[in-house]
């Protein structure tokens, strides 16, 4: 899934989903901690899994850890996980 990371933001949270100046897609994930030595991308980690009802191990980055954009693997059967999202963003 691709991500669009905001640090330091207010709260944590899935704010929807954006179109990128390149006229792709990402969901809009804002987290509290900073960009500081992997925090961002641990808060990142574990609000998606809790919002997808998965263990953090089953989720991990596999593009941009060190930009806002993100390429997320998260591991599990994938109608689930869409209704999860819906859930979490609360389009259902």
């Amino acid at each position: 899934m691709a991500v669009r990371l905001s640090p330091r933001a207010r709260r944590d949270g899935i704010d929807g989903v954006v179109r990128e100046a390149d006229g792709q897609t990402a969901l809009k994930i804002a987290v509290n901690a900073p960009p500081v030595d992997g925090k961002a991308n641990a808060a990142l980690i574990a609000l998606v899994a809790l919002s997808l009802g998965v263990t953090k191990a089953s989720v991990s980055i596999d593009a941009g850890a060190s930009g806002r954009r993100k390429l997320l693997f998260v591991a599990g059967d994938v109608a689930r996980l869409r209704d999860r999202l819906d859930q979490a963003m609360g389009t259902e």
